[in-house]
């Protein structure tokens, strides 16, 4: 299939089953912890009603789309240049009848999306608040990295409200943003239920956390074991290749 590529646009190979996503060489690209989060959401039950909140290039949802049954992904994504690449590599997986792209700023998402009508969401949302580290100077990157369009209360106030009673949440973080998160969640009545740390490597300190939560459940958290990335000698670890399917 013949794809229209813009300037700094490459298709990368996911080495999944085919899969590959389009990106812009010098804008923000997608990282392991997306691969890792669609991995964690995994079980997602047959012909769910799926949405990704800051779907970037839509990497969570076109993985999604492979190692779930599920009906049909939202992908929400505020950058007009960004659903466009997103939108191309959905043709070039064929996956129009699955996956569909929202060009939306995730503060109006209640007025597009019915309330109480999604059986999950998952999201990979920003992990830096305004002010914190170094400033990228471009706009593109800031946004994919910093909360400069919506907060992470945000991105949770929202999910609440168009999740259906017990629909599930699911999300990758930063580990030091985790008393936030737990808070914020718990605030807005979805309960933490499962997570897991996850380590570059054997002997350093976690770097970031996989977590699931559940609207309007009881209270109670189990924890995964840990997620290790690499190897002491560089290598991906079992896990990991079991994820990338090698």
């Amino acid at each position: 299939m013949r794809i229209n590529l813009n300037e700094n646009e490459k298709i990368e190979d996911l080495q999944i089953d085919d899969l590959k996503i389009i990106q812009n060489k010098t804008g923000f690209c997608f990282g392991i912890d997306s691969v890792l989060l669609s991995d964690f959401a995994k079980e997602i039950k047959e012909d769910a009603r799926v949405l990704d909140l800051g779907t970037g290039t839509g990497i969570i949802a076109t993985l999604l789309c492979h190692k779930t049954r599920l009906k049909e992904i939202i992908g929400v994504e505020i950058q007009k240049e960004v659903c466009q690449m997103a939108q191309k590599s959905i043709k070039i997986n064929k996956l129009e009848d699955k996956f569909k792209i929202l060009n939306e700023d995730i503060l109006n998402l209640e007025n597009v999306i019915e309330r109480n009508s999604i059986d999950v969401i998952v999201t990979n949302p920003p992990y830096e608040r305004i002010g914190a580290g170094i400033k990228n100077s471009d706009n593109k990157k800031n946004i994919s990295r910093r909360e400069t369009t919506a907060t992470l209360e945000d991105f949770i106030r929202v999910s609440k409200s168009l999740l259906k009673d017990k629909g599930e949440f699911y999300m990758v973080h930063k580990l030091y943003r985790l008393v936030d998160i737990l808070y914020v969640m718990r605030k807005y009545k979805i309960e933490p239920k499962l997570m897991r740390f996850v380590y570059s490597t054997y002997g350093r300190e976690p770097k970031l956390v996989l977590i699931k939560g559940i609207k309007n459940a009881k209270s109670f958290l189990k924890m995964q074991d840990n997620l290790y990335i690499y190897n002491t000698d560089g290598s991906y670890t079992d896990e990991i290749n079991r994820i990338y399917n090698r």
